[in-house]
């Protein structure tokens, strides 16, 4: 049983590295002709924020596997974070020398509604904490947590023209139904206990995350290359 869900978690990745490897192409082919410090500066802004939430959700995974190791799982999670997160810093000192302008016609709208989408998250993730606390379900939480922070992403590719968060959004979503569905909530393995909701939820979000970071890293370096062609 524990064999095959690693199996299972491993066509699950192939599966999203080669749907996110459609997304570089498409996105890229239907880039605007002039490449503003905006567009690049906003791509690293994700890099950033998918490599930072990753990392949270290795912390959470690595916290389901009950094991002494711990830690030094946790190092290897913060340094790959870190090394996509400064991927992201150094993309945005690369685009200082490009044109400031902003192609969102109203950038103080879509500021407004990225801090609406966020504040009804972090609520809805406050109620869901405090809710699955009561009940004496907490082993709920996180599954849900990924739910709702699935869904948000569905409001930002719409507010930033990002079709790669669509299918983070829908892979998060998907992600934490399956598992409530038809993963036992602990499993054992060779005696030892694991709880398998917080596992699979904290690794199968970290991988999401991490590789949609790697997806818009990709795209925002070949906008550099544009830009340094214009």
């Amino acid at each position: 049983m524990y064999y095959d869900d690693i199996a299972i978690y491993s066509s699950f990745l192939y599966e999203v590295v080669r749907v996110f490897h459609t997304i570089i192409e498409i996105g890229v082919s239907v880039t605007e002709n002039v490449v503003t410090k905006a567009d690049v500066r906003g791509t690293a802004s994700g890099v950033m924020f998918m490599a930072f939430f990753g990392t949270v959700w290795a912390d959470i995974g690595i916290g389901g596997l009950r094991v002494s190791v711990a830690i030094w799982l946790m190092i290897l999670a913060i340094l790959i974070g870190a090394a996509l997160f400064f991927s992201g810093i150094m993309m945005i000192r690369q685009s200082r020398h490009l044109p400031n302008t902003n192609k969102f016609r109203n950038a103080k709208n879509v500021e407004k509604w990225f801090n609406i989408v966020f504040a009804v998250e972090f609520v809805l993730i406050g109620i869901a904490a405090i809710v699955t606390n009561v009940i004496g379900h907490f082993d709920w939480f996180f599954p849900i947590m990924a739910i709702i922070i699935g869904v948000h992403f569905f409001p930002l590719a719409h507010l930033f023209q990002a079709s790669a968060y669509y299918v983070t959004g829908m892979l998060l979503c998907l992600l934490a139904i399956v598992t409530l569905l038809f993963v036992p909530s602990e499993i054992n393995v060779r005696g030892h206990s694991i709880d398998a909701w917080w596992t699979l939820v904290g690794f199968g979000s970290m991988s999401i995350l991490w590789i949609t970071s790697i997806v818009i890293l990709t795209m925002g370096r070949k906008l550099l290359h544009i830009a340094r062609s214009q």
